[in-house]
């Protein structure tokens, strides 16, 4: 007898990591016999999976926790009511308070323990069991999840490393993604190798602190000890198939020689760098503890440039964070100018509760912060439109991935992580192709098809 299909709508919020996160929660909740529906209405399950970053996070869950209800009411009472789950950080964060809260929610599902979702359904069907599960289990969470998964496209998501051990005073993720923990180097080549085997042509490695991965060598070296991220990038760039290597996000103290030198090295390894400063500013940055100062960044910056001149540099910025004065917010612009960043993210200081930082005094005044960074944005947005209108007139390998808005038009992605668009045959979606940069603006590139790339 067929299985009978069930709905499942996952909402994600913020980084890469949650996308990367609801991915798995679709593979691990497959044979349990749901599959991904487009809304809410009519789902069977239902999946917030939260971001704790983001300004307001908490609230916005609640309001989409309201907009729910009435499609939970709707299938009150059917044989198929249905289960809402609130996943990732602020599950995490506030799990008692959602469930006091919000009567709505059946269950929360932190960041390390998702691989439980069947059996948390299950309970909660049985109207049995805990109804809350966020302890920190990363070795089970991944020896559960290992194994085969759905891919879409040509690009995935890989996560190596989780948690950061940093303490950024503004950071939640200490306290809601727990201790950097690092996969072992066996279990990550293997999901790599099925990737690959899948028609993936590129991957980005995945951690909270990416560059601190410090993984268990693969069998038969364990007297090398642990791995770091450069053995890493070695290793995977020996899969066939796996045509390009990325990983995201780095910390500017796990920048070592040895990573810094893999950027010159491997070729599979794109051109593009993203390394968060969050602050020109030294006292500002000691308030944050970042435990680096703008100096010591900028050293890192010039090793990588000297190893790859042509590295496209990316980086995250907080501005109105408590004590931040009018010349330390110049000392942002000014590391701005002289870095010259390729593409960047910035985002107003809002307090995260359980932070340091929400604690501390001087909160600056909202305005003043909303008009440094619309300053701030605008610096960066120049400089993100120079870097793509350099590439005019540039040939530049593409991996296409999809049709364009156009007929006749596909998207890919360059080497430096930009967006193009070009208009090629459908048979290229998939492969890298050379393409002559004719146009480009702040968000993407345009191009003219040179020669296709075998795709063996």
């Amino acid at each position: 007898m067929a299985q009978q299909r069930k709905k499942l709508f996952i909402k994600t919020y913020g980084c890469q990591m949650n996308v990367y996160d609801s991915e798995r929660m679709r593979d691990v909740l497959a044979p349990l016999g749901y599959e991904p529906a487009d809304e809410p209405d009519g789902a069977d399950l239902v999946i917030l999976n939260t971001c704790h970053i983001r300004e307001k996070a908490a609230e916005k869950v609640y309001s989409e926790l309201g907009r729910l209800r009435p499609h939970k009411d709707a299938k009150a009472g059917t044989k198929d009511p249905m289960t809402i789950a609130v996943a990732g950080c602020v599950a995490q964060a506030e799990g008692e308070e959602i469930m006091r809260r919000a009567p709505v929610v059946d269950l929360v599902v932190g960041p390390q323990t998702y691989h439980k979702l069947p059996e948390l359904i299950a309970q909660t069907h049985r109207a049995r069991g805990e109804r809350l599960e966020t302890e920190f289990e990363p070795v089970a969470k991944f020896d559960a999840l290992a194994g085969d998964r759905a891919v879409e496209g040509y690009s995935a998501f890989l996560t190596v490393q989780e948690g950061c051990d940093k303490f950024c005073t503004f950071c939640v993720v200490p306290y809601t993604r727990g201790a950097e923990w690092s996969r072992p180097v066996d279990q990550i080549t293997a999901e790599a190798r099925m990737l690959a085997s899948k028609g993936v042509r590129e991957i980005t490695l995945l951690g909270q602190n990416v560059n601190a991965f410090h993984g268990a060598p693969p069998s038969g070296r364990e007297a090398d000890g642990p791995w770091g991220l450069a053995k890493l990038l070695r290793h995977l760039s020996l899969i066939g198939g796996l045509d390009r290597i990325r990983y995201t996000t780095s910390h500017p103290n796990d920048m070592d020689d040895e990573l810094i030198a893999a950027h010159g090295d491997l070729e599979c390894l794109m051109p593009y760098l993203h390394l968060p400063v969050q602050s020109g500013s030294d006292k500002i940055l000691h308030a944050m503890n970042r435990k680096h100062t703008i100096e010591s960044y900028a050293r890192v910056i010039e090793k990588v440039r000297a190893a790859r001149p042509d590295i496209a540099i990316s980086g995250d910025f907080i501005v109105g964070f408590p004590g931040e004065t009018d010349k330390d917010f110049e000392d942002t612009m000014q590391a701005v100018r002289e870095i010259n960043y390729a593409s960047a993210f910035s985002f107003k200081y809002s307090r995260r509760p359980g932070t340091p930082g929400a604690s501390l005094p001087l909160q600056v005044d909202d305005t003043i912060a909303s008009e440094r960074l619309a300053h701030l944005q605008a610096l960066l947005t120049e400089q993100q439109t120079a870097f793509n209108r350099s590439q005019i007139g540039m040939r530049l390998p593409v991996l296409f991935e999809k049709k364009g808005r156009l007929a006749g038009q596909l998207h890919g992605r360059s080497p430096y992580l930009q967006s193009l668009h070009c208009e090629a045959p459908a048979e290229l979606i998939g492969q890298i192709a050379e393409v002559t940069i004719t146009d480009a603006s702040q968000n993407s590139l345009t191009g003219r098809l040179d020669a296709k790339v075998d795709a063996a």
